[in-house]
């Protein structure tokens, strides 16, 4: 039984025969397999820990090491393993914080080269939880950075040792492959890394549909909590009108010609300008499209109204759609983000610099179709927006930001590498914090620090929501204009009441106002009340009744 579970679980990834684990020899010395667990229920589905080591130490001895990289923690303690592993853990479905990759590469390179060692009868075995995205993106970048493999070959080589046939690539995730890109243009460069504090200045997004929240994350505690570091409010964006969307450039939007709009404080004046005030694009649109039309005409710039500064150069951009529903939920329709590392974009401006000193500002560009999904998969939800871009400079002096920018490079060979704190290895069985996110219905404010639902670029807002909008800079105010979703069923109570029971005033009853009561007569086939029969005179009656029929 137990066999049929891992296999059930195991999925579309493909199982060593030879073992029965859910595991995979992507090269003779890196092996790829899904996190291991030392307690039930956990074991029953998943690789046991006693029996991968068991496999392992037939297999190759002592000459295995576990590389893993789960910040929801490993599901068994490091004693079971003989000790021999390294902790470099991060999220799932996101890609590592690139800090780590020199470290991670060395080390691994260090186990499988040490020249003290017969060096061909090691192996590392990496791991996180299903063995797919973080796995395979180590394993290819390994093979890219340290043994030669050009990308292609790598990521070609992982799908095939890792999945059947058929069932998609071994990596999928769009900012994982991305984070593969930035390793073999690392490996170009020398494997000179250059991590700085990045400022976001501005967000542009095309098309954006009513109720979307808009965020800015990144990583802190060494790469093992994503933090929101910024959520736009209502009173931080600017609406450029459709016809600025459709015809202008992203330099017309971000108001880099002498003779643009966008940048300027915010105009009122609708004429003659592609800058109008919100709640009169809103208005415009709803009297060409009607309330319940879902249009995303507008193209919006959101600007920080304070410094947002991120502590690395990894930026994470997220995206949330949600319909206020009732009872204190709102529904989430849509669901995205996308990671991307500024160091890396900056080098492929084309701007002459020195590696060690690269171009200090940048835009990075993306289509709503090539952003992340929901919990590693393309599966976003309806649509909230067309195309994002990102406008970022570093903060390169010491005296701006209070941190000088730290150049990282490979450690060399034989030299000491340092490892990640590792999270707390119960967690993996469940007691850690959930991550992703996901559709339907969910808390209007989930956490601390969260945000009601966003009006965002809203056009479906109803006649009252408008006249709410003169509370601009009003947080709550940010919900104003999101569709109200009512059930069906609810809809009618006032109704059949109304007509079920015609309510008159009376004197007040222990001093509470308002107090209403029926009186006999107006229920349905209702007579006056001192025309009732007790409930003796009907049971009495009803013996009658029967014994009259009896005597026929």
């Amino acid at each position: 039984m137990a066999s049929i579970l891992r296999s059930i679980v195991a999925g579309p990834r493909l199982r060593n025969p030879e073992a029965g684990l859910d595991l995979c020899y992507v090269t003779d010395n890196i092996i790829v397999t899904s996190g291991p667990s030392s307690t039930y229920p956990q074991r029953a589905y998943r690789n046991p820990t006693d029996v991968l080591v068991k496999f392992l130490d037939s297999k190759h001895g002592k000459n295995w090491s576990i590389w893993e990289f789960r910040a929801e923690g490993t599901g068994y303690p490091d004693s079971e393993v003989y000790g021999r592993i390294r902790h470099y853990p991060w999220p799932d479905h996101h890609p590592p914080p690139f800090a780590l990759v020199p470290n991670i590469m060395a080390s691994m390179r260090n186990w499988l080269k040490d020249s003290e060692t017969q060096k061909d009868e090691r192996v590392v075995v990496v791991h996180c939880k299903a063995g797919k995205g973080r796995s395979g993106t180590v394993a290819c970048s390994y093979l890219i950075s340290e043994e030669g493999w050009n990308k292609e070959d790598a990521l070609t080589r992982f799908t095939t040792r890792r999945m059947r046939a058929g069932f998609g690539a071994g990596i999928s995730i769009p900012s994982q492959l991305r984070w593969v890109g930035y390793v073999d243009q690392w490996t170009k460069i020398s494997k000179i890394y250059v991590e700085r504090q990045i400022e976001i200045l501005e967000v542009h997004v095309w098309g954006l549909r009513d109720g979307v929240k808009v965020a800015i994350e990144g990583f802190v505690d060494e790469g093992k909590t994503i933090k929101t570091f910024h959520q736009f409010k209502k009173h931080e964006r600017l609406v450029v009108d459709a016809t600025a969307q459709n015809n202008s450039t992203f330099a017309d939007l971000a108001g880099l010609k002498s003779e643009g709009t966008v940048g300027k404080p915010r105009s009122k004046t609708v004429h003659g300008s592609n800058l109008i005030d919100e709640s009169q694009a809103d208005k415009q649109a709803l009297e060409l499209s009607g309330a319940d039309h879902d249009v995303g005409g507008s193209a919006v710039i959101f600007r920080p109204s304070t410094r947002v500064v991120l502590p690395t150069s990894d930026i994470c951009i997220d995206f949330e759609r949600r319909n206020r529903a009732r009872y204190g939920y709102s529904m989430v329709t849509a669901v995205a983000h996308v990671w991307f590392n500024a160091y890396f974009e900056s080098l492929r401006t084309g701007v002459e610099t020195t590696l060690r000193r690269p171009p200090s500002s940048g835009i990075f560009e993306i289509e709503w179709d090539a952003m992340d999904g929901i919990k590693g998969s393309s599966r976003k939800g309806i649509r909230a927006l067309d195309r994002v871009a990102v406008v970022w400079k570093a903060i390169d002096t010491e005296k701006e930001s209070g941190v000088s920018p730290q150049i990282i490079t490979e450690p060399p060979i034989g030299e000491a590498v340092p490892e990640s704190q590792a999270a707390d290895w119960r967690t993996g069985e469940g007691g850690g914090t959930k991550q992703g996110k996901d559709l339907g219905l969910r808390l209007e404010s989930p956490g601390p620090g969260s945000e009601r639902p966003s009006r965002a670029n809203s056009v479906k807002s109803s006649r009252s929501g408008l006249q709410q909008e003169s509370k601009a800079d009003d947080d709550d105010d940010s919900v104003a204009g999101v569709q109200v979703h009512i059930p069906e069923s609810k809809s009618h109570i006032a109704d059949v009441a109304h007509h079920v029971v015609k309510t008159t005033e009376v004197a007040k009853l222990d001093g509470t106002a308002g107090t209403k009561a029926a009186r006999t007569e107006d229920l349905p086939g209702g007579v006056p009340e001192n025309q009732l029969k007790t409930s003796t005179h009907s049971v009495v009656g009803s013996i009658a009744k029967d014994q009259s029929y009896s005597n026929r």
